[in-house]
């Protein structure tokens, strides 16, 4: 047994060495050794990156931390989660159908239309995502230049416009939007970037307005807010209606007042349901370690002491729009809410 443990840790070190994202799934494995486990989010700027951090922090427990019980690490025992920054939703659900990812950040109506192989995605299904939870509503913000108004979507015609990038659910939604106001590539200067360069641009005078949709505060706007300024653009009852109607995974929302300096107005906006996913290929008693450990008191507080949106990712809102978006949950998370009574 000596030799043999020893053989597994060289050969795990020299694994390291070669490729982080290296990843075993057999639960009597992954007890033992460390297994690295890489989870898709988003830009530097916006909220899927600090929110993934805080959950690959929760489900890690590396080899030789100290046990849950006696202060240390509540996760999942040998594992090594590391949150990857990548342009969010499109790609993370493919990554994570591929093999490139384990688990990732994906807004609904990305995870709803690439699984069934629908809409934008029509033809190329994803049948391997599963879902593990609900996490956060994402609003949509549209940001625009200190001072400058628009009443519909249909004045952003003939402007420098930023459409988030391709890859993105934010691009996939918006551009479904636009249409809806006769707005589309052929009529506007479209700008494909992330909302760190689009905060840019913007303060820059480089673009007339960018979307990006993320739970607030966004880091990016926080600052453009406190330096150049900004204003968010607020829908009408009416407008979100129609919004609703093009894309039905995005439903009425409000950002307060005050959440970015000198925006001290409500902000009527849509928001989609960002959701945490993972494979059908991962096995079900790592995946019902995964999202024990997701939930348990520990995580609680790294998940209230971190990114403001993180005292939304609840346990008791974790389910919330699952059944409606048809997507199956993961036999592994299945197992552990049905344990909390809250599937049958």
């Amino acid at each position: 047994m000596g030799k043999t443990m020893t053989f597994l840790n060289k050969t795990m070190a020299k694994t390291v060495g070669l490729c982080l994202g290296a990843m075993i799934v057999s639960s009597s494995v992954y007890a033992q050794s460390p297994s690295f486990f890489r989870i898709g989010t988003g830009g530097a700027g916006g909220t899927y990156f600090p929110i993934g951090g805080t959950i690959a922090n929760a489900v890690s427990a590396p080899p030789g931390s100290r046990p849950c019980e006696e202060g240390g690490q509540c996760g999942v025992p040998g594992l090594i989660a590391i949150a990857q920054s990548t342009t969010a939703s499109v790609f993370n659900a493919a990554a994570v159908q591929n093999g490139q990812l384990e688990a990732g950040l994906a807004a609904a109506d990305v995870v709803h239309d690439t699984y069934f192989g629908v809409g934008k995605f029509d033809g190329k299904p994803h049948p391997k995502l599963r879902v593990i939870a609900n996490l956060y509503p994402e609003d949509l913000h549209l940001v625009l230049p200190k001072g400058h108004k628009i009443e519909t979507l249909s004045d952003l015609k003939g402007e420098r416009v930023g459409i988030a990038q391709a890859g993105s659910g934010t691009q996939v939604a918006v551009l479904s939007m636009l249409e809806g106001w006769g707005v589309n590539r052929d009529n506007i200067d479209e700008a494909e970037l992330g909302n760190t360069q689009s905060a840019e641009r913007l303060a820059d005078g480089q673009l007339d307005a960018y979307f990006y949709a993320a739970g607030w505060p966004v880091a990016a706007m926080v600052q453009l807010a406190s330096t150049k300024g900004m204003e968010l653009h607020s829908f009408s009852d009416e407008d979100l209606k129609k919004i609703n109607d093009l894309v039905p995974a995005y439903i009425p929302s409000k950002i307060p007042a005050g959440v970015y300096e000198g925006v001290d107005y409500e902000i009527k906006t849509p928001a989609v349901s960002a959701l945490l996913i993972v494979s059908s290929d991962l096995d079900d008693e790592l995946v019902y370690g995964l999202t024990k450990a997701l939930w348990n008191k520990n995580s609680r507080k790294l998940l209230d002491n971190g990114h403001s949106k993180g005292k939304q990712i609840t346990l008791e809102s974790a389910l919330d729009g699952v059944e409606v978006l048809d997507v199956p949950i993961h036999p592994g998370a299945v197992r552990f809410y049905k344990e909390q009574g809250m599937l049958k």
